[in-house]
Parts: C-alpha cells; structure tokens; sequence
C-alpha cells in the first residue's frame, strides 16, 4: 500500500479555459498533502470574497476573484483525485465489500 506522505500531484489537470483552451496546469511532483493544503488555503480565501460579493455593496470584483481561487483548487482537488484514483494506490483495498 502507497504511503499518503509519499503521493505526489501528477500534472494532469489543467484549468482556466480560453477558448476551448487551457492556460493553466497543476504541476507534477507536490507533495498530496501540501497541495491540499494548499487548496484549503485558497478555498478559504475565496469563501472571504464571495461574503464580500455577496454582503458589501461595490464588490462585485471580489466575486470574479473568488470564481479564479475556486477553480484553481477544483483543479488542486481534481489532480489529487487522480492520484488516489491510480492503479497501485490500493486505496479501495481497505474498504470492506
């Protein structure tokens, strides 16, 4: 069985779209467990603004800023599922059928 320390991001999931084209990549080789912490970061800092958007008048910017932050985790989370997800992880292993 993988050791959870030793999983690493394995660069597949782009985001940020233009065009029907990425312009932005999660790289290989980060630590799992600082990558989600990493998101967890940004998750919380994009709640933040959507309150502002949401509460402050004049702050729709902030709703934009929170749209980026959150899909740059989702991509963080995405990449990170990938690993848990690959052949060899036997993550599934563990669960009783």
């Amino acid at each position: 069985m993988t050791i959870p320390q030793d999983l690493k991001t394995i660069g597949l999931t782009p985001f940020s779209y233009h065009a029907n084209q990425p312009l932005f990549r999660i790289n290989a080789g980060v630590p799992v467990v600082k990558a989600l912490s990493h998101a967890s970061d940004l998750l919380h800092i994009a709640k933040l603004l959507a309150y502002d958007a949401a509460m402050v008048r004049d702050t729709d910017r902030h709703a934009w800023a929170s749209y980026y932050l959150q899909d740059m985790s989702k991509a963080i989370i995405d990449d990170v599922v990938k690993v848990l997800d690959a052949p060899g992880n036997n993550r599934r292993s563990n669960v009783a059928t």
